[in-house]
């Protein structure tokens, strides 16, 4: 198993991503800088969290234009499976890859907080029986706010596209439980063909013992069974 993580100017979770997979998962995973325009053989491509060229004209809006995006779309086509995290979800809506768009969260404030998330049943291997109903997971964020129109928000609920919402420690997902006022307390999101992942919460920063959880390690085998099972090796 081969992932490459993208740096772009402004990450500052590229080390962290790559840690998680090398360290947490035990599996081969390199940096690919942003003006490279091919990805070479992967089978995981991990968009990483930071604040992609400062997030100065707006969150993804800049590294969606960045060269490697095109070999991370073709990539994406061919079935090659692709995890966006935090900044990455924002680049991933960006680029269209995934539906709706990321917002200034409701307070109007950066949160950086462990909120409890409730797992979906989502794909064969994104589900609560293989990932556990709740899983905590760190977010730091300023744009986290989850949009998407009604007959978008439709869509993503019939084809089981939703992998995680936030929820209070019963399961409940109340406003109170809701660090940034997304949509139905979405936190995370597949394509439809269920190759394309993103989330705000960092499983790269929830798999050490000295992390706030270790439930980052079973969001990253997810990913990992996912292109097991998809592809190999898209080059």
């Amino acid at each position: 198993m081969s992932v490459g993580v993208i740096q772009f100017p402004g990450s500052n979770c590229d080390q962290d991503a790559l840690h998680a997979f090398t360290r947490g998962m035990d599996v081969e995973a390199r940096m690919i800088w942003h003006k490279d325009d091919h990805l070479g053989d992967l089978d995981v491509v991990v968009i990483p969290g930071g604040f992609s060229y400062g997030d100065y004209l707006r969150c993804g809006a800049i590294a969606r234009f960045s060269p490697i995006m095109r070999a991370v779309s073709e990539f994406a086509e061919r079935g090659g499976v692709v995890l966006g995290i935090c900044n990455g979800f924002q680049i991933l809506c960006e680029a269209s890859l995934l539906p709706g768009a990321l917002i200034w969260n409701n307070c109007l404030e950066y949160r950086c907080v462990t909120p409890t998330l409730a797992v979906q049943d989502s794909t064969p291997v994104f589900n609560p029986e293989s990932i556990g109903s709740r899983i905590q997971l760190p977010i730091g964020h300023g744009e986290g706010n989850f949009r998407i129109d009604g007959e978008g928000l439709a869509s993503l609920e019939a084809n089981r596209q939703v992998l995680l919402r936030y929820c209070d420690a019963e399961g409940r997902l109340t406003p109170d439980a809701n660090p940034n006022g997304s949509i139905e307390n979405i936190a995370g999101i597949r394509n439809k063909r269920g190759n394309v992942f993103g989330m705000m919460p960092h499983p790269d920063r929830a798999f050490e013992p000295y992390h706030p959880s270790m439930d980052g390690l079973k969001i990253l085998r997810a990913i990992l069974d996912t292109a097991s099972t998809t592809t190999t090796a898209v080059s």
